[in-house]
């Protein structure tokens, strides 16, 4: 086990962080930028220890491929220039192909290198089970590999860093420094955001001096972000895990408050991740992009995952959604359905091959498992549904006359939606796909409420005064995200109050969080869910 466990943990909090702000504030620009990079270096180690290799591997070879590709295109733009006209398209064709090749071997080197640490076990016992039905005697014997910690993020931030200089976007950097500091930012590596170039390469080496206003704020988000992951989501794991561990033993009522206790449990564990990371980037002056932006006040599906995990979901939708979708075999495929089935329809048949292909990754992404391919397959159909049902949504509301930007139609909506992303998160968190088609059939046959009131809710590692702090911090935290979704920014408003208030309130939170904080004798120490995948 790495010396640093987590974001949340003592040595992060209390010793690491500090220790990194303290040298920050030294008054030189570039003595910051190596404070910034050696940091970084050096909180990877203390998670992963030797596996800090791949890391710079990784930086290595996308530096390396940036400038290749940068090179094929100067020489190709020469040639062109000294060429005949009618010679140039050719000569820029042959050029592309080139990059290309530079591409793939990139985006091969490290989603594979991703395959095999990650998945390889997974795929060989599902091969070995293949040859065990047709009765083949061969048993193909991978083992486990150690994974450096936070490879699914830094691996598509690589990518996406490849594809970017190849389409353009950016040109490629020859300064191995800037790559290095926006590859290895401490914060960002364990459970992203994940970050394209253009988000924080400049501005991690501009290096500039910490200012009183991102201390200040910054602090405030990072204590936010403690109270749903100390307060809330660690409070519940003693219950989530007796239930999804023992689901046998509970019927449907305590089956569906678990599941809607994960849901909880996860999004207070990410999102109070997300604010301790944007925290802690913000007090060095970063501006890291936002993961998340109250995703359950979300009307659709669609809409939770634009709003759910963002920096994911933008990744699929720029690297594989829109370049699958606007290849060649499907726009000729949009063109000939869209004929046949008008101009809403059509479409929908080359994008749903580009949606499937993009949750069949979101699904694996999160893990080497049957359950999170059913997931990702999940989301799928239910974005695809209503996609198709759209219409005939609209035009059963104008029938009867519903107004659909009503609040009780809006409502609605979010409750159904919540419900279906509740049922998502079962299958997600089950031990095994077999184990959450049981749970969720559980809900439906083997509902009762005797257990509401028998003392089995408060058997299963909380009780009462536990169920009364959840719900009031949720409270709390509800509060917050309706006066964001109204474009209100809460910390500027409390920032705005005179100073009795601002500290009343910081040292409130900070009391709630002591006070109330699930931590100390009976309870084990949480890792960040995400950091997993």
């Amino acid at each position: 086990m790495g010396l640093i466990t987590s974001y949340f943990s003592f040595k992060y909090m209390a010793v690491f962080l500090p220790a990194v702000i303290g040298l920050y504030l030294i008054p030189s620009r570039r003595f910051r930028r190596l404070v910034l990079l050696l940091s970084g270096y050096c909180f990877f180690w203390a998670v992963s220890g030797k596996l800090l290799v791949y890391l710079l591997l990784s930086t290595l070879s996308i530096h390396h491929m940036g400038l290749w590709l940068e090179n094929i295109n100067e020489e190709c733009e020469r040639l062109r220039s000294d060429s005949p006209k009618e010679q140039r398209k050719e000569i820029k064709s042959r050029y592309v192909r080139k990059q290309r090749r530079v591409v793939a071997f990139g985006v091969i080197l490290h989603i594979g290198i991703l395959l095999f640490l990650k998945y390889s076990p997974f795929f060989a016992a599902n091969i070995n089970s293949l040859f065990k039905i047709i009765r083949l005697p061969i048993a193909i014997n991978i083992p486990s590999f150690a994974i450096p910690i936070g490879i699914s993020f830094y691996t598509l931030q690589a990518v996406s860093y490849i594809f970017d200089v190849y389409r353009k976007k950016i040109p490629a950097d020859n300064n191995l420094f800037r790559l290095a500091l926006y590859m290895s930012f401490f914060p960002q590596l364990m459970e992203g955001p994940i970050c394209r170039y253009t988000d924080t390469a400049h501005n991690l080496y501009q290096a500039e001096a910490v200012r009183w206003e991102n201390l200040t704020f910054g602090m405030q988000r990072m204590l936010f972000g403690l109270m749903k992951k100390i307060v809330v989501a660690d409070r519940l794991n003693l219950f989530i895990e007796n239930v999804f561990t023992n689901y046998g033993n509970f019927d449907g009522f305590v089956t569906a408050a678990a599941c809607v206790g994960y849901t909880i449990q996860l999004y207070m564990d990410f999102s109070g991740t997300m604010d301790l990371v944007i925290g802690s980037g913000q007090i060095l002056g970063v501006r890291l992009p936002e993961n998340f932006q109250r995703p359950f006040f979300s009307k659709t599906i669609s809409e939770f995952w634009q709003r759910w995990h963002i920096t994911l979901g933008t990744w699929f939708k720029d690297y594989i959604f829109f370049p699958l979708s606007m290849s060649k075999p499907l726009k000729k495929l949009t063109g000939r359905a869209r004929k046949r089935f008008g101009n809403h329809f059509g479409p929908l048949a080359a994008g749903s091959v580009a949606l499937f292909c993009v949750w069949l990754c979101n699904g694996l992404w999160h893990g080497a498992g049957w359950h999170y391919i059913f997931f990702g397959m999940y989301h799928f159909v239910l974005i695809l549904l209503g996609s198709l049902t759209e219409p005939f949504v609209i035009k059963a509301a104008d029938r009867l006359h519903i107004k659909r930007d009503s609040v009780p139609y809006r409502i609605v909506q979010i409750i159904r939606t919540t419900a279906l992303v509740c049922i998502g998160e079962l299958f997600f968190r089950a031990n095994g796909l077999m184990a959450g088609f049981v749970m969720f059939k559980k809900i439906f046959t083997e509902f009762s409420f005797k257990t509401l009131h028998d003392g089995t809710l408060f058997s299963l590692g909380m009780d009462l005064p536990d169920y009364i702090v959840i719900i009031f911090t949720l409270l709390i935290i509800l509060i917050v995200g309706i006066t964001q979704e109204r474009g209100g920014r809460v910390r500027e408003i409390i920032a705005r109050r005179n100073i009795v208030i601002r500290f009343g309130v910081f040292y409130a939170a900070i009391l709630f969080i002591i006070i109330f904080g699930a931590y100390g004798k009976g309870y084990v120490p949480v890792d960040p869910i995400y950091a997993g995948f």
